[in-house]
Formats: structure tokens, C-alpha cells, sequence
């Protein structure tokens, strides 16, 4: 607006306003800020929905497909157990543990600390996570045992014993850590330690956000019987479900069935990140859109302004080829310059952004070019179409304006 009301009328009626326009710094700016807008995002949201898929396709070091975590059993008292071992005889159920200790959100945690020796001190004492679980719990979750063995009912000495993972592990410093003693209070007073003898290393596994590194876990043989996860087979969940259904209704009447899969609850750990690549795509296909139809704009204005030009340029003996490259060499120039402001940019606010997880991808230079490419195309095809209609015509007509 403040452009065109800087136009003087009689100029404007002799056809010679905006012939300055043609080399406008302000132009060029503003089609360099919004191609360099488009990149950045473009980038943002490549870089977005790898780490989505890294996130959910990495290795968490547990199985979390066909599990069913049935909530709200702890009501049921000393009948949990038969209600585990009713629906473990039902078809198509393969396992089942019980613990409300589980490597997703929402679930019990338990931080305690513990002691290399039977009196903690600054030197030996460190804090770690502290799971109760049954003898079904490791192989029904998929973890792997990397050294010693899983708790069993053969032993009557597990009910003091523990599991620990990699990360406890390389904390202790032993060259083999089993049979070794851990202590740390186990009782209403603080004051007084249990020793628990480690038996077990499971494999490292993801039981918070991937922005974080594993911490120190150990697990131990106790109940917790608030939630219990059945491994299931694929094929007809509804109807399994619903006889699941069936059988904690005959345990606990009065309270309400509540269910969920261990790989939906996995992913909603990570909607943040979904809303942001969701986003980031929309607001870059319409900023993309929106810097295509300002050159497109800028390319029709052009044309108008170089018409009698063209025709000259024809009349000499110019292709339509030459006439494209003509008007689309400056437009793509300033698209190039857009690239490279936008790369470092991009680069600078997309590995902050990574910088909040423990676990992430890199930022691969194909990235950059992708976008980079994406967007030169994108605009050559917005120029050339104008581009080409202005050199197709007919240079008596060009010649004839004004």
C-alpha cells in the first residue's frame, strides 16, 4: 500500500511507473526471505520426522508389540494370580507377567539408594531405579540376559536377589558383577540395610524418553500387582480382549475394565514431537506456497515491464529458451542466495533442537541439498511457466505495446 500510493498519476497514466522496479532491492529481499524461510522449515521438518521414525523403529532393548497392559488389578487381591493363570489358558495369549513397573509412561517407578557395602558412604553409595517384578517378567517384555540368569521359582533365595542392567553394571566397576552384594534399606527403617545378591545383567532398555540416557535400574522378585501385561498373538484382539474383559470382571465386579497396548502408550511418550513435524510440514508447503506466488507475481510483472524487450530480442533471432533463461536467471540466483543463508540457519536451530535427546540422528548433508533442490526446482517451475508464455508470443504484438 505504501508502495502504490507513492505513485505519481500522470506518470502512472503515460505507462512509465515502476520501470525503476525492475532492479528493487526491496524485491529481492523480500523473495530471498521467503525462499530461505521455505528451507529453513523444509529442513526442520526432514530433520523432525527422522527422529520420529529413529525414535520408533531404534532398538529400545524390549519387545513392545502384542503387549496388553490390563490396569487396575491390584483390587483383586490374592485372586491376581488366578487371574493370570485363567487368561494365560486362554487361546491366543502366549504370556503374562505382573508388575505395574513397565519401560513406558504412564507407570511406577521406584528410585532407592544403595550401597556397594554394608555401610553407605559418599564413596559407595549411588542412586538407581529399583523394580518389583515377578519370574515372568523379563522374557514376556523380550529383554535378553546378557550375563548369569533370569529369577525362578527353584530358587527360594531370589526373594534377595536382584537383576541388574548394563548401565548399574559399568557403574560398579566389577570385572563380572554376579554373586556380588548390593545393600540399601528394605523396611520401615532407613537405618537398617538388606544385602541383595545380583544373579542377572539384562541388556540395556529404554524405560524413559529417548532424550534421556539409560539410567542405573535394578530389578528384584517382589509383588506389585497393580497392572498385568499379557503377550499376545496378532488376529482377532477385539475378541480376545472382550474374554479378557469377561474374566476380570468374574475377579473384581465393581470395578471398571481399563486396557491399553504397550506400543500405542509407547508412542504417545512422543506426540510433542508428532504435533511439531505435523506443523512444520504444514507452515512449510504454505510458505512455500506463498513465495511462489510472490515470484510468480514478480515474473508476470516482469514480463509486462520487458515486453517490447522480448519482442526485440525475438526479432534478432532469440530462442525461447533464450527468452526463459533470460527472465528466470536473476529469480533463481536470489533462490541460490536464499540456500545459502538458510543451510547454516537451519543447521544452527535444528541441532539445538536434537541436543534435547540423549539418542538422535545426525544431520545428514543430503538433508540440505534435498531441500535445497526441492525448492530450485520448485521455483524454476514457477518462473519458466510464465516465462514461457511470455516468450511464445507474438513479437509484432510485443512490439506494438505501450
Amino acid at each position: 500500500a505504501f508502495f502504490l500510493s507513492s505513485f505519481q498519476p500522470i506518470q502512472v497514466l503515460k505507462g512509465r511507473q515502476g520501470t525503476g522496479f525492475k532492479k528493487s532491492s526491496l524485491r529481492s529481499a523480500l523473495v530471498v526471505f521467503q525462499f530461505a524461510t521455505s528451507i529453513v522449515l523444509l529442513i526442520a521438518t526432514v530433520v523432525v520426522y527422522r527422529q520420529l521414525n529413529y525414535i520408533q523403529t531404534t532398538g529400545v532393548g524390549f519387545n513392545k508389540e502384542q503387549l496388553l497392559i490390563v490396569e487396575n488389578t491390584g483390587v483383586m487381591g490374592d485372586r491376581i494370580q488366578a487371574f493370570k493363570n485363567e487368561v494365560l489358558s486362554q487361546p491366543g495369549v502366549k504370556g503374562a507377567t505382573i508388575s505395574g513397573f513397565l519401560p513406558v509412561q504412564p507407570s511406577s517407578r521406584s528410585d532407592n539408594s544403595f550401597s556397594k557395602e554394608a555401610v553407605m558412604d559418599m564413596k559407595n553409595g549411588f542412586n538407581q531405579q529399583i523394580w518389583r517384578v515377578d519370574e515372568d517378567y523379563i522374557p514376556v517384555m523380550g529383554m535378553e540376559i546378557l550375563k548369569g540368569r533370569n529369577f525362578s521359582r527353584e530358587f527360594g533365595t531370589d526373594s534377595f536377589a536382584l537383576v541388574i542392567n548394563e548401565t548399574t553394571e559399568k557403574l560398579l566397576g566389577y570385572p563380572d558383577p554376579i554373586g556380588k552384594k548390593l545393600y540399601t534399606s528394605d523396611g520401615p527403617d532407613p537405618s537398617k540395610f538388606t544385602a541383595f545378591t545380583i544373579i542377572g545383567v539384562v541388556k540395556n532398555f529404554h524405560f524413559e524418553s529417548l532424550r534421556q540416557e539409560v539410567a542405573p535400574l535394578a530389578m528384584r522378585l517382589s509383588a506389585n500387582p497393580y497392572t498385568v501385561v499379557f503377550k499376545v498373538q496378532p488376529g482377532n484382539l477385539q475378541q480376545l480382549v472382550r474374554r479378557i474383559e469377561g474374566t476380570y470382571k468374574k475377579m473384581a465386579p465393581s470395578m471398571p475394565f481399563s486396557y491399553r497396548f504397550m506400543d500405542e502408550t509407547f508412542q504417545k511418550m512422543y506426540q510433542a514431537e508428532q504435533r511439531v513435524g505435523n506443523v512444520g510440514l504444514s507452515f512449510a508447503l504454505l510458505a512455500i506456497l506463498i513465495a511462489c506466488l510472490g515470484l510468480f507475481g514478480l515474473v508476470t510483472y516482469m514480463a509486462e515491464q520487458r515486453t517490447k524487450e522480448i519482442g526485440v530480442r525475438k526479432v534478432l533471432g532469440a530462442s525461447v529458451n533464450n527468452i526463459v533463461g533470460l527472465m528466470s536467471r536473476d529469480f533463481l540466483k536470489l533462490v541460490l542466495f536464499s540456500a545459502v543463508i538458510a543451510f547454516p540457519l537451519a543447521y544452527l536451530l535444528m541441532h539445538r533442537w536434537l541436543q534435547d535427546y540423549a539418542y538422535r540422528v545426525d544431520i545428514g548433508w543430503w538433508v540440505f541439498a534435498a531441500a535445497g533442490v526441492a525448492t530450485l526446482c520448485i521455483a524454476l517451475l514457477t518462473v519458466s511457466f510464465q516465462a514461457i508464455r511470455a516468450a511464445l508470443q507474438n513479437p509484432v504484438k510485443s512490439l506494438r505495446t505501450e
